[in-house]
């Protein structure tokens, strides 16, 4: 997951919708599903996935309350935390 990819993202829902993201993520999920996609291309897409599920993540904790920066840092930590483990 990388942090500006996930901050883009996030912006981009707050001025769109989360729809968007939802939508995609569905589309990109169902390429994978694709038999003859090389691991690379595999492992692409489901970066691209995890970035959108992150933002979708941090959008729904600024819905509740918190800040975009706090958000943003707090989804770090955890995702950080449970590589550590």
């Amino acid at each position: 997951m990388k942090l500006p990819v996930i901050k883009q993202l996030t912006q981009f829902i707050e001025d769109n919708d989360a729809d968007y993201i939802i939508e995609s993520i569905e589309v990109l999920e169902n390429l994978t599903e694709i038999p003859s996609l090389k691991d690379e291309e595999l492992d692409v897409i489901g970066e691209l996935i995890s970035n959108m599920y992150g933002a979708l993540e941090v959008h729904k904790s600024i819905k509740d309350g918190k800040d975009k920066k706090t958000a943003l840092n707090d989804f770090m930590q955890r995702v950080l935390g449970s590589i550590d483990k």
